[in-house]
């Protein structure tokens, strides 16, 4: 599955607006601030096509790959870990993404993976980040 780093990060971005889309853009925001102090270079957020979507787009500091990255967000567990709701249906939509974006970008023969940043909220400003790295191989 991945090396799992799990990682409690004191992150404060504004206090994100009630609802699932709320709590999606503070995950990405985290997220994005999470892979950037980790020395990662954020190529693009949000890319999104007729296939899917893609929350961050990054190059990886130490081998110069490119990284998909799909941010999951709960404020709690009661539908699960984050992490989980990425099924196979998403990864395929993540995929299909990818695959535009490379094209679009003439990346042909690049290095590329898919991550997972799995983000549980907690209202102390303590969140439980879980960076998945090589989460899934391309699916279409």
């Amino acid at each position: 599955m991945g090396i799992v780093n799990n990682l409690i990060s004191k992150i404060s971005p504004p206090s994100a607006p009630g609802g699932n889309k709320g709590t999606g853009d503070l995950g990405e925001e985290i997220a994005t601030n999470f892979m950037l102090a980790h020395g990662y270079r954020v190529l693009e957020r949000n890319f999104r096509c007729k296939g899917g979507e893609v929350d961050i787009i990054a190059r990886d500091p130490g081998d110069k790959s490119l990284v998909f990255i799909e941010v999951k967000t709960r404020r709690g567990l009661s539908y699960g870990v984050p992490q989980l709701a990425v099924t196979p249906f998403k990864q395929r939509q993540i995929s299909k993404a990818a695959l535009t974006w490379l094209a679009k970008n003439r990346l042909y023969d690049t290095n590329a993976r898919f991550d997972v940043v799995a983000i549980l909220l907690h209202t102390d400003g303590l969140h439980a980040i879980d960076h998945i790295k090589n989460a899934f191989d391309l699916a279409y």
